[in-house]
Parts: structure tokens; C-alpha cells; sequence
């Protein structure tokens, strides 16, 4: 593959990433910034509070959706005969990375996004669809029996790389494994808050069938 090419697919992958889809919905549909309300997170976790289930889910979609597309740019390479079947996994990887950075660190606001977490379902659901289906039920269990969004995601994010390790869907694949502990890590940092008010039993619970229970913070 071309240096040309290569560069062209990762800017295409940060742009994907970078979409503020909570922004633009908020402003667009609502005239609501959800930057300036609730936690003051533009990802779709703040947009069900401060927005409603309706857009939540939206931005929900397209923020997973971004991840999934981003990270097939390197399934389209292959098909053009740009990279191997070896390259594969490798350029997957690269560009849903890319593209959870675009969320975090979105060029369209300032690079102040979401926390990843969509956009990394996206990208895991590229990769590997049935062990991301395994996580997706982590999350949902956990969210309902707690409902800390927070938790769920944290769990959800250490049970991809622990599952892969003991290897439930075939063998263990080693750089599958290595980037699911670094996306662990990169999830418990952009969540160090969230951490402390789990500590602190003052974290955000959000009930699925009502309100929160307890006020959106900074």
C-alpha cells in the first residue's frame, strides 16, 4: 500500500471518528448544546439525560456506526488488494483506534468529544462480532442490575481482552488480546471521575425506565 494511501485512510478514519453527532443532533433537532447541560460530555450517555431516550439512542447508533465504518476501511484495503489477509487485523485495529481518538478528540468541536465508548462497540463489532455480542450482554446486565452506565462500560471494555485470553470463541489471538488491555486502560482513563464517584457512592445512576436518580455532575 502507498504512503499516499495510508495517509488518506487514516485522516478518513479520525474524520469519521470526529463527527459530534451529539453536538450536531442537540443543535440541529433540539437547539441544545449538551456540552453546556447534564455532565457536560458530548457522547450519547449525557444526550439520554439531557435529550431523551429518542436522541440517546440515536447518537447512540451513529456513534457505533462510526467506529464500524472506520475501522472496514481497512476490510476495503483488502478487497482492493492494498494489504494481506495478514495486514488485516493489524490495519483494523489502526484505524478503529484512530477513530475512537477522533471521538475523544473531535477536530469538528474544539477536541472535546465523548468518552470512546460507541465508537469502540463499533469498532469491536468489526472485529469480532460474536465476542462483542458477549460484551454487549455484559453491559446490559450490569447497567440493570446497577445502572451505572460507567461500571457497565468498564466491564464490558476488561471482559473483551479477558475473553479473548482464555480463549472462548477458538484460540487465543495474541494482538487481539493486547489491544483489548490497552482499550481497557484508555476507558478506566477517560473515566477516572466516574471511578472516583463509584468510589465515593455518588456516581450518576441512570434508570432506564424513568429518570436519573441522581443529578448530572461536571
Amino acid at each position: 500500500m502507498s504512503v499516499a494511501l495510508l495517509i488518506v485512510s487514516i485522516v478518513a478514519a479520525y474524520l469519521l471518528g470526529s463527527i459530534p453527532s451529539s453536538v450536531w443532533y442537540g443543535i440541529g433537532y433540539f437547539g441544545i448544546d449538551v456540552r453546556k447541560q447534564g455532565s457536560g460530555n458530548a457522547g450519547a450517555t449525557n444526550t439520554f439525560r439531557v435529550l431523551g431516550k429518542r436522541a440517546g439512542t440515536v447518537v447512540m447508533l451513529i456513534d457505533v456506526l462510526k467506529g464500524w465504518t472506520a475501522t472496514c476501511l481497512a476490510s476495503m484495503l483488502f478487497y482492493m488488494n492494498e494489504i494481506g489477509e495478514t495486514e488485516l487485523l493489524v490495519y483494523k485495529i489502526l484505524f478503529g483506534i484512530i477513530a475512537i481518538v477522533g471521538h475523544i478528540f473531535p477536530v469538528f468541536v474544539n477536541f472535546k468529544g465523548g468518552k470512546g465508548i460507541a465508537t469502540l462497540l463499533g469498532m469491536v463489532l468489526a472485529i469480532h462480532p460474536e465476542l462483542a455480542s458477549v460484551c454487549i450482554t455484559i453491559f446490559i446486565l450490569t447497567l440493570l442490575a446497577s445502572q451505572y452506565v460507567s461500571l457497565s462500560s468498564i466491564l464490558a471494555t476488561l471482559a473483551f481482552p479477558v475473553l479473548s485470553w482464555v480463549g472462548m470463541f477458538g484460540h487465543p489471538e495474541p494482538l487481539l488480546i493486547v489491544f483489548g488491555f490497552v482499550m481497557f486502560v484508555l476507558v478506566v482513563f477517560t473515566h477516572q471521575k466516574n471511578i472516583v464517584r463509584l468510589l465515593n457512592g455518588n456516581e450518576n445512576r441512570v434508570n432506564i425506565f424513568g429518570k436519573s436518580k441522581t443529578a448530572a455532575r461536571q
